[in-house]
């Protein structure tokens, strides 16, 4: 016979002590949740036909349930486990003891922060615009990527990813970013962070490699060396980029975001990518170059990424394809120097195993029959009609209190308070009008940066960009600032 309840029922044997048995277990399995709320138990007939007792036993136990308030009773059908009976129960403790914790994971800013619910258009960073994407493509590549995968022979995947999709990525970052490589110094990812993750276990000595990073830089990054136990050396950034004149001597690994600084968006000058090449190959220094929101230029020809100037094996160049097609996509890649790429493929191996086959192969197919730079030369006008609207009203709408930072690239521009002094003051009516901005102070490890706002336009188009800016700009007067 099929059990009554989910859960065993056993009983003493013999008539003696059948309802206190039966009692203590239906109570017990209300309090800690076996008996879920609004749950109705099973007809007293049918319990006492499967547990071999006595039907007015059931009934008796029942009725004992009601008055103590675990069950009611409802006429003509069966009774129902109440809301509030758990509420009995002893209450859970409240905390996470993280004594046991390596000491890296205990750190607050390595925790992710929590999603804010934003309206559907907003200046939220680092998002694309998902109505422009050709899904019925990719939902088309993705069927014929699972019609022929029912053909083969289930296997692991590369842990460096399948030849197919590492050959797509050498031949679109050679056209797009003029960056030399073949297939074989392409390691496939989980996104940028997995690339950073594992970059920073293969070349960090816990407690000892100094790893210098942009401030404001994208914390993510520095999550990911701080979690392999690297020393973090915060350097200011400018206009021109990183300032490379502040690195120290003993520095190993700089991280830079030289195309789209994350969050100001300023390009690293030609003077300070040399100067910046210059310095590791004197001080045996690597570079992990992080192409953030590359894909998207709007001025004249784009300068060079590092990886392309570099002539002595220094550079990790690090790409994603979240900007470019969509986040949940969850692809990256490196492009690795040839004397880690073993090291590198060993890492993954140990903490990855594999991507998933599917997606790299339908994401292969995207690149490969041209769908991602046709996508891309769509997106360009697109983005650049949201850009041209914010810079306008950055400095027509906004200009009495806001000065635009000089950016070409990318799907975010940055702007500074006119005066800093009233930065604080003046950012939270920014930040309420224009849902999902941020300011720049969330992107730094120390205080003391120069104040700045960053506007995101993936998402948000041109006339609701100017409707926000307007809207801060009355309540600022109205504010009577001056």
């Amino acid at each position: 016979m099929e059990p009554v309840f989910p859960f065993p029922v056993l009983l003493p044997r013999g008539s003696g002590g059948l309802t206190h048995a039966l009692h203590l277990q239906l109570r017990a399995a209300i309090l800690d949740g076996r008996l879920p709320p609004h749950a109705a138990l099973p007809a007293t007939r049918k319990v006492a036909e499967a547990l071999g007792v006595a039907r007015n036993t059931v009934v008796t136990v029942y009725d004992l349930l009601v008055a103590e308030g675990y069950l009611v009773a409802r006429k003509g059908s069966r009774p129902q486990v109440v809301e509030f009976a758990r509420r009995r129960s002893k209450p859970a403790r409240v905390g996470t003891d993280d004594s046991r914790f390596a000491p890296a994971w205990r750190a607050p800013f390595l925790q992710p922060s929590s999603v804010r619910a934003l309206p559907e258009r907003n200046f939220r960073l680092g998002i694309p615009d998902h109505r422009h994407f050709p899904h019925d493509v990719w939902r088309r590549l993705t069927a014929q990527t699972l019609r022929k995968s029912a053909r083969e022979p289930f296997a692991y995947a590369p842990s460096q990813g399948i030849p197919a999709l590492r050959e797509a990525i050498a031949q679109h970052v050679a056209f797009a970013r003029a960056v030399a490589c073949s297939a074989d110094d392409v390691i496939v990812t989980s996104g940028a962070q997995q690339a950073f993750d594992l970059i920073a276990r293969l070349l960090v000595t816990p407690g000892q490699t100094k790893v210098a990073v942009e401030e404001p830089g994208y914390p993510p990054l520095r999550a990911a060396f701080a979690a392999a136990g690297a020393r973090l050396l915060p350097l200011p950034v400018d206009d021109e980029g990183l300032c490379v004149e502040r690195l120290p001597e003993d520095v190993r690994i700089i991280s830079v975001t030289p195309s789209h600084q994350s969050p100001t968006g300023a390009a690293m000058s030609l003077r300070r990518r040399a100067a910046l090449l210059d310095f590791a190959r004197r001080h045996r220094a690597v570079i992990v170059e992080d192409d953030y929101d590359g894909e998207f230029r709007f001025g004249g020809r784009p300068l060079d990424a590092l990886q392309t100037l570099d002539g002595d094996a220094l550079v990790f160049y690090v790409g994603t394809f979240s900007k470019s097609m969509f986040p949940s996509l969850r692809k990256g890649f490196v492009v690795a120097p040839a004397w880690a790429h073993s090291g590198l493929v060993t890492v993954k191996h140990c903490v990855d195993s594999h991507c998933d086959s599917l997606t790299q192969s339908a994401l292969a197919a995207f690149i490969r029959d041209g769908h991602l730079a046709r996508h891309l030369r769509h997106m360009r006008p697109i983005y650049a009609e949201r850009r041209a609207a914010l810079l306008d009203g950055l400095q027509r709408v906004l200009g009495r209190w806001l000065q635009p930072i000089p950016s070409e690239a990318g799907l975010h521009l940055a702007a500074r308070f006119r005066d800093p002094a009233r930065a604080a003051r003046l950012m939270p009516t920014i930040l309420r009008h224009a849902a999902g901005a941020e300011s720049t102070a969330d992107y730094a490890m120390t205080r003391g940066i120069e104040p700045a706002v960053t506007f995101g336009y993936g998402v948000i188009d041109a006339g609701d960009i100017t409707a926000a800016l307007q809207s801060i700009r009355r309540t600022l007067e109205r504010g009577r600032e001056p």
